[in-house]
């Protein structure tokens, strides 16, 4: 099954799309995308094949995982998505320890956001958290992309602790797509939680925030806040 699903992948390759894709995420040298590989199909034509072959065993999935083809590691991610959101217990932890053991193949924006926090969030939400900081704290971009990027389970849980507690470590972070992301989810505090909520938050930190972070995380306010925060005026 899981040579048919690769077949299927690669049947519906786009050449003229892979390039842009290639481009889009940053494939060049010394980029963070750096020399991965693109078949150039979108996303509702992989989730589409994803649902096709959602019965391909853990372990497959696994193996297509560690594929240095970006859309296969995105099908694979897609395929334990579904089984973790059906499976019991057992089925849930180890999909979740999968997750974990894998994260250098989840080396991507995409790949993190359509998965981190159906995964990894939904898992701990009731347990214990001190992963989350443990790969906010990690070298890799990615597993500190996904520290922040599950706690959106909790927020679409109306929970906003653990989104406060990683953001605030990787408040000084160097990296453009923590900033992205951090920013995204602070906004996302505001949005669907309250944003006194989250004002409180920034109201002591804003003006340590990275630029885009800062900006990210205000989006959604009034003009006139949202300038008086650019200003420092707050």
């Amino acid at each position: 099954m899981l040579d048919e699903l690769k077949k299927g992948l690669r049947a519906q390759a786009d050449p003229a799309k892979a390039k842009i894709l290639r481009g889009f995420f940053k494939t060049g040298p010394g980029e963070y995308g750096e020399g991965d590989i693109f078949l150039g199909l979108a996303v509702p034509k992989i989730r589409a094949l994803s649902k096709r072959y959602g019965c391909l065993d853990i372990s497959d999935a696994e193996k297509l995982l560690s594929s240095p083809i970006h859309e296969e590691r995105l099908c694979a991610l897609l395929i334990l998505v579904q089984k973790f959101e059906k499976g019991a217990g057992p089925e849930k932890r180890e999909i979740y320890r999968r997750y974990l053991k894998n994260t250098v193949y989840i080396n991507s924006w995409d790949l993190v956001d359509l998965t981190a926090d159906r995964i990894v969030g939904a898992f701990l939400k009731d347990r214990d958290k001190s992963v989350l900081y443990k790969l906010a704290g990690s070298k890799n971009i990615w597993d500190r992309r996904i520290a922040i990027l599950a706690t959106f389970h909790f927020i679409k849980n109306g929970l906003s602790a653990q989104t406060f507690a990683v953001a605030g470590i990787l408040l000084n972070d160097e990296h453009d797509l923590i900033h992205k992301a951090v920013g995204w989810m602070l906004r996302e505090v505001g949005k669907r939680i309250d944003i006194d909520t989250e004002e409180r938050f920034l109201k002591s930190r804003y003006k340590k925030m990275p630029r885009t972070m800062l900006r990210y995380a205000i989006e959604r306010f009034p003009e006139t806040k949202r300038r008086a925060y650019l200003k420092s005026a707050i």
